[in-house]
């Protein structure tokens, strides 16, 4: 689907066997209608909503919202109907959390560090910078314990979280002037959210929080001297290639950026097992599907980007080590600052030792080696 920077800023089937039908094959109308209850498959209809913290039909992201309505649908023959409402269409974006909790949307996506300000864990579970990847951020939460951690965070706000996409790695971002040494920071003005832009703060740079729709603007207007965005995909459609001298990678401050499906617990808890089930299952084709879109999207704008001839950087080796050293810093301030938040840390950082020694002895290597076909 082709979108204009205009148009994105601005916006800023399966047919499945009735179960019900086979089990009164099976046992009757009066057997199934008699073990009826909330753990068993029922016929009952559930009309529900979902809010996200982006725009509308936003390109990959939201897109994998609607599809991840239609999937359920499909897959519970239309017992569950998902109505996807983007930012502001029902709530305020950043308020989806708590539409969830409050009961007033059943389900939500968004980032898990959106909700800093009341969570202070949940940043752990949105994006560490210097942190693991996508793939090895999802064996943590899987099967690494992290969504046990995750699970008992959000039960005090009766809600219950899945994984819902990873971004993969971002680019760092884009700038009107060049990184040489860690001192081109002092006083640089860079749109940067979330514990990147902490650290940020720590180099002499001023984080500045700016709406999707303002950051364009702001660095063709000089009010920003650099911007983060996602990756190359989208960050085309927003135009930044236009309006900007450099573009620099990695993205150190999101290496592999989580983000989350958040269902409120009692409605939740009151779906029958099969329903419960498709959900989880639909939630983990979602996390697939919205992160090899990332991969897949990123790889072939940044291809476009190479032909165009835009000036494509790497930040100075030592400019990656001091921003290494202020993370350390700035989130074992965050582990200190709160109980559950040193737990969710440890449990994070035990993972990431043990994964990346892994990875020392394979992928490393081989990207060390590699040459393409």
């Amino acid at each position: 689907m082709k979108i204009s920077r205009k148009t994105f800023v601005k916006g800023a089937a399966v047919g499945t066997l009735s179960l019900p039908l086979f089990l009164r094959g099976l046992m009757g109308d009066s057997q199934a209608q008699q073990n009826s209850g909330p753990n068993i498959i029922s016929g009952k209809k559930y009309e529900w909503k979902m809010v996200t913290t982006w725009p509308p039909n936003f390109p990959i992201i939201g897109e994998a919202c609607n599809r991840f309505a239609d999937r359920v649908r499909a897959m519970s023959n239309g017992r569950i109907d998902i109505k996807v409402y983007g930012g502001g269409e029902l709530v305020p974006a950043l308020e989806a959390f708590d539409a969830v909790r409050s009961g007033a949307a059943e389900v939500s996506s968004g980032c898990a560090y959106y909700w800093a300000g009341k969570i202070p864990a949940a940043q752990f579970l949105g994006a560490v910078p210097f942190g693991m990847n996508a793939q090895q951020v999802s064996a943590w939460i899987l099967h690494g314990g992290g969504l046990e951690l995750w699970t008992e965070l959000y039960q005090d706000y009766g809600v219950v979280p899945m994984m819902g996409g990873n971004t993969g790695v971002q680019m760092g971002g884009w700038f009107n002037r060049e990184i040489n040494a860690i001192e081109d920071f002092k006083g640089l003005k860079m749109r940067i959210p979330g514990l990147g832009g902490k650290v940020l703060e720590k180099v002499g740079g001023t984080p500045v929080l700016l709406a999707g729709g303002e950051i364009y603007t702001g660095l063709e207007r000089g009010v920003i001297d650099a911007t983060e965005w996602l990756g190359p995909y989208h960050d085309a459609l927003m135009g930044f290639d236009e309006i900007a001298k450099y573009y620099y990678s990695p993205g150190w401050h999101e290496v592999g950026s989580v983000l989350e499906l958040a269902f409120n617990k009692k409605a939740f808890d009151a779906l029958p097992d099969d329903l419960k089930a498709i959900l989880r299952a639909a939630a983990a084709e979602m996390h697939n599907d919205l992160w090899l879109g990332m991969e897949a999207g990123n790889a072939q704008t940044l291809q476009s980007f190479i032909t165009k001839g835009i000036d494509i950087r790497t930040f100075p080796t030592e400019v990656m080590d001091e921003l290494r050293v202020q993370t350390k810093v700035v989130v074992e301030e965050l582990a200190d600052s709160d109980p559950f938040a040193r737990k969710v840390y440890d449990s994070y950082l035990d993972f990431n030792k043990k994964i990346a020694t892994f990875a020392g002895y394979t992928e490393k290597v081989f990207y060390e080696k590699l040459q393409v076909i």
